[in-house]
């Protein structure tokens, strides 16, 4: 017969053996480099457009005379760790979003910083957990051209199911051609960016750290 001690540590071997095995980190899920300083607006827009796979995609709704309407969806703004800040989006027409945008390209896509984990305990609202939006004209992507090929193995490598949802759904591939930058890291309100600041961002800082 067992000791009261032994019978203890025999239930629990026997608690750990029966426990599920830890699922494994998806390929998809990029992983969260270093958070950049609030002092540098532009490094922390594209870090957040880098590292995020989803967001909220808002049209103006076709469907309800002109209101906004947000949607969350998933995107790719390149292969993990090549972000190129254009964030690219896999949408069907039988959603309302691509619908919206095919009558009125004009958009904004909002990033939180919440998601990643990095913003500890506080609230998703608090100015110090970064939140970017990024407004201008969603817009279709020719499927035969070599932008096309690019979008696909960045949506596809973050997203790998994509490549199995329903040929039938006719999923075509949009861009957000940014025109506006919104971002909050900070106390003080948004910081200003222009768009060619944010898209031009890994070329400057090549160019900063090869002179």
């Amino acid at each position: 017969m067992l000791s009261p001690a032994r019978f203890v540590l025999a239930a629990a071997l026997l608690l750990v053996l029966r426990l599920p095995a830890p699922a494994p980190v998806s390929a998809a899920r990029p992983i969260v480099a270093d958070k950049p300083a609030p002092s540098e607006a532009t490094a922390t827009a594209r870090w957040l457009a880098a590292q995020n796979t989803w967001g909220v995609l808002s049209t103006i709704s076709s469907d309800l005379n002109g209101a906004p309407f947000g949607n969350v969806v998933s995107y790719s703004d390149g292969l993990p760790g090549e972000g190129h800040g254009i964030p690219y989006f896999y949408l069907t027409t039988l959603d309302p979003t691509a619908r919206d945008a095919l009558e009125d390209e004009r958009t904004s896509f909002t990033l939180s910083e919440f998601p990643l984990g990095t913003c500890g305990k506080i609230d998703p609202e608090n100015p110090t957990c970064s939140k970017l939006t990024l407004n201008g004209k969603l817009k279709l992507v020719d499927l035969q051209s070599s932008e096309a090929d690019f979008a696909k193995s960045a949506l596809f490598t973050k997203h790998p199911e994509m490549k199995d949802w329903p040929k039938n759904h006719h999923f075509k591939i949009f861009k957000l051609e940014i025109e506006n930058i919104f971002l909050i890291d900070w106390f003080g309100g948004p910081k200003p960016i222009s768009p060619s600041q944010y898209l031009e961002f890994e070329r400057n800082k090549q160019s900063v750290m090869s002179s």
